[in-house]
């Protein structure tokens, strides 16, 4: 089989458009003599004559015709490539992979990638739902390219695998009952809530965030019911059997469940980004990052209260 030397081609493919030794040397700044060098090279290797005499100038043959149609589509396939690497290195192109806590996928990620296919629709997310710990598990293996997980579940600042990206302080409110007494107050504290039943996991994050900002208040949360999905705390709390603290992340959507602002005391769960050493620099993790914190930007803008 022929091994065939792009540089060649492209002189033999100069040479039919530009029609003498002379003017080819002129467009690839080379010498007339190293261009009939390489071109005789070329018939060697092809082991047909490429050019032929006509006065003093040359003209391809139908063999070298040949040749140039075949190496056209070569051509235009190395021009892909390269729009193609262009594109890469431009973060317009790539996949990334997302490992996301369950309320960060509707709230942050959905968003991030439906910004992306206006903006870089080149760039392919995928998306594991993983817990808050687990995603950084996940990072650390070489599984997903970007985790999103909480703070108070993530590796240390200084941790020298990865890169920290903050991207919001989610408020959290309190889910109460429609007809529960405090549901029409506008200034509710989380103490005047001392004496309810409180509605959260028996452990994991969300267990420690709501204790801590429970005895942050000066009371210590009454546990009346353990759950850890959002579907069945908010539906418990719909049928009024206690009150939790709701990330205002979480879409809520019950008519029996009215969702109240804290005050100045209002306790928040800080949501962060983060990647390998090093990852950040890939074009589409960067990205990815990118619409990331805009999609926390809105977020932050909070969520109706009724």
């Amino acid at each position: 089989m022929v091994e065939w030397d792009i540089r060649k081609l492209q002189i033999l493919r100069t040479l039919r458009e530009r029609g003498t030794v002379t003017a080819t040397a002129e467009a690839l700044r080379m010498t007339p003599s190293a261009v009939s060098q390489q071109l005789t090279n070329l018939a060697k290797q092809v082991g047909v004559p490429l050019l032929e005499a006509q006065g003093r100038r040359v003209r391809l043959t139908d063999a070298a015709r040949l040749v140039l149609r075949h190496a056209e589509a070569v051509f235009e396939q190395l021009e892909r490539a390269d729009a193609e690497l262009a594109a890469f290195s431009h973060g317009e192109v790539g996949e990334v992979r997302v490992g996301a806590f369950s309320t960060a996928v509707p709230a942050l990620v959905v968003p991030a990638v439906r910004a992306l296919r206006q903006t870089a629709p080149g760039v392919v997310v995928r998306v594991r739902e993983a817990e808050a710990g687990e995603a950084y598990e996940l990072l650390a293996a070489g599984e997903v390219d970007l985790a999103l997980s909480l703070a108070a579940q993530a590796p240390a600042v200084g941790d020298a695998r990865f890169t920290r990206v903050e991207l919001l302080a989610d408020p959290l409110d309190v889910a109460l009952p429609r007809g529960h007494a405090r549901a029409a107050v506008t200034e509710l504290r989380l103490a005047d809530l001392a004496g309810e039943d409180w509605i959260f996991g028996g452990s994991g994050p969300w267990s420690d965030i709501t204790r801590g900002a429970c005895e942050a208040a000066g009371f210590s949360p009454r546990q009346g019911h353990s759950a850890a999905g959002w579907t069945a705390i908010l539906a418990m709390v719909e049928a009024g059997m206690g009150v939790a603290l709701v990330p205002r992340m979480v879409a809520v959507a019950r008519d029996g469940v009215v969702m109240r602002e804290l005050g100045e005391e209002r306790p928040v769960r800080h949501v962060v980004a983060a990647v390998r050493k090093g990852g950040e620099d890939a074009p589409a993790v960067g990205r990815v990052v990118r619409a990331l914190r805009e999609a926390a930007s809105r977020t932050r803008e909070g969520r109706p209260v009724p």
